[in-house]
């Protein structure tokens, strides 16, 4: 049965965030908000969990996966940073931003671009995400929570949240794939991050989302 823990979204409570991490160090996947869309996540170090997040999703191997990081330096320890990464991401960060990184070998290829060797990299300005990765002391896995349809997860995120879909119908569609929810009362957005490849000499823009204007000023 699926454990719906309520959380407040600016002042997280110690308790619930403990609870929370123990279920994540279980293996546990868990629906969860973050400064963009809700996600659907789980520990990072937890092959079975990612696996199913990729069953959830229905990607591929060779489909990277994003994860969240407490902070510029917790990057430098999963992602190989360049000088001009590193000002980029540290006159960004924290915020709406994925950031694509060579990988180190800290990083689960089951998550990775299994070409390219290359890895997404959040550091969300959301104070629960922050919490339960100090309390978890790994970084979290991140991806789009899209909704579930007769065969299986839809696909078309945009398509979800045009449709004014509530966080009570959220949570009650999501609630057969998940074992963890956290209840932030925070309404679902279509309010995707925008993604910058920092793996060359500049950085090159991906995805316009969230922030675009930050990145341009």
């Amino acid at each position: 049965m699926t454990k719906i823990f309520s959380i407040h979204p600016e002042n997280p409570q110690t308790r619930g965030i403990e609870q929370i991490q123990a279920e994540l160090r279980r293996g546990a996947v868990m629906l969860y908000p973050t400064d963009t869309v809700y996600a659907i996540g789980c520990d990072l170090n937890a092959k079975s969990a990612v696996e199913r997040v990729r069953q959830i999703k229905q990607l591929a191997n060779n489909k990277p996966l994003t994860f969240l990081c407490s902070s510029l330096s917790d990057i430098a320890t999963y992602a190989f940073v360049s000088d001009n990464a590193y000002r980029t991401m540290k006159r960004l960060i924290p915020g709406p931003y994925t950031f694509l990184l060579p990988a180190t070998k800290l990083v689960p290829k089951l998550v990775q671009n299994p070409k390219r060797k290359t890895t997404g990299i959040r550091v969300p300005n959301h104070n629960v995400c922050l919490a339960l990765l100090s309390a978890l002391g790994n970084p979290i896995i991140s991806t789009s929570a899209h909704l579930p349809t007769e065969n299986g997860i839809d696909t078309d995120f945009d398509t979800n949240f045009k449709l004014g879909i509530t966080q009570a119908e959220l949570f009650d569609r999501l609630d057969d794939f998940v074992d963890v929810i956290v209840d932030t009362g925070e309404a679902p957005t279509n309010n995707t991050s925008t993604i910058l490849d920092l793996t060359g000499d500049e950085a090159v823009l991906v995805r316009q989302g969230l922030g675009i204007v930050d990145f341009y000023s």
